[in-house]
């Protein structure tokens, strides 16, 4: 199974809709190389985060199911019941969350698609740093890595801001056991994301979007 326990399938498609129409028609989103993205197999999707927007718009944009590892704070209420049901994942921040890593990891093996903002907290989105987490569940799991750049959701202002979304190349981490493998893994993984933001603020500036 590809999706959490619990989830409810035609909710999960609802969700994303939202994320794709009603959610995402509050700005103006172009989405690039949407192409890049695999069709098949466990892919470890991760994002710059700078925004509360970034993941609703990516769970619309991207054309397969994506569970996002959540802050556990969110999972309250009639919110928590609902992101449970659409398949998301809660997520202690600040420590390795092995009952989050492990399910994570299984979907990943089912081929499924887990989303991950690497830099662990919202801040400017340029991925100065990165946690052990994305890096942990490809090499575990043998998924591809699927870096995403996204840009225009920060202090947003004005009328439908616009937001551009920049998909990137998809990759195998190296093989390797061990802390320091780990290390250069998680390297690795916030070198392409970082690279791949500063694509897209070139863009960006060149057609005066910054």
């Amino acid at each position: 199974m590809s999706v959490p326990a619990g989830t409810v399938p035609w909710l999960f498609d609802l969700g994303r809709w939202i994320g794709r129409v009603p959610y995402a028609w509050q700005f103006r989103i172009r989405v690039h190389g949407l192409d890049r993205v695999p069709l098949s197999g466990g892919v470890v999707v991760v994002a710059n985060h700078s925004s509360m927007s970034d993941g609703p718009i990516l769970f619309g944009a991207l054309p397969r199911r994506v569970t996002f590892l959540i802050k556990q704070e969110m999972f309250k209420g009639v919110v928590g019941n609902l992101l449970r049901k659409i398949g998301q994942i809660p997520v202690k921040r600040g420590e390795a969350d092995r009952t989050a890593l492990v399910t994570a990891q299984s979907l990943l093996k089912a081929g499924g698609v887990i989303g991950i903002f690497p830099e662990g907290t919202r801040g400017e989105g340029d991925v100065a740093s990165a946690q052990n987490g994305a890096a942990w569940l490809a090499k575990t799991s043998g998924a591809m890595v699927l870096p995403i750049a996204c840009r225009g959701t920060y202090q947003a202002k004005g009328w439908r801001p616009e937001v551009d979304v920049l998909i990137g190349e998809p990759f195998h981490l190296p093989e390797g056991k061990g802390r320091a493998a780990l290390g250069v893994a998680t390297e690795q993984v916030r070198d392409r994301l970082a690279t791949l933001v500063a694509e897209l603020d070139g863009l960006r500036t060149s057609e005066g979007r910054r």
